[in-house]
């Protein structure tokens, strides 16, 4: 048995394939399309899955990040916005 170090010890670490990514954005906004681009890339080469949400559809969505468009989430928590870096979303995806 492993020994445990309280508040030390970390929950096993998800593999890529059991991380969501999503992409929250509008229609016509090319920073938007860039961001998808990246996404689909990275999600790709590392098996995560992603999903797209549209502010315009949304109330809750367009109050929180109208300002911040394109968002980017990791497993439902914020992890970017306005722009992807593709190797720092690799690390968050674990890959």
């Amino acid at each position: 048995m492993a020994p445990s170090f309280g508040m030390f010890s970390r929950a096993p670490r998800k593999s890529p394939a059991e991380r969501t990514v999503t992409l929250i954005g509008k229609p016509g906004c090319h920073l938007c399309d860039d961001a998808q681009a990246v996404i689909e890339r990275i999600c790709a080469e590392t098996g995560a899955s992603w999903e797209k949400k549209d502010i315009t559809e949304d109330a809750e969505l367009h109050r929180t990040y109208w300002e911040q468009i394109p968002v980017i989430l990791v497993d439902g928590a914020q992890h970017d916005f306005w722009r992807v870096d593709p190797k720092r979303l690799r690390g968050a995806l674990g890959a």
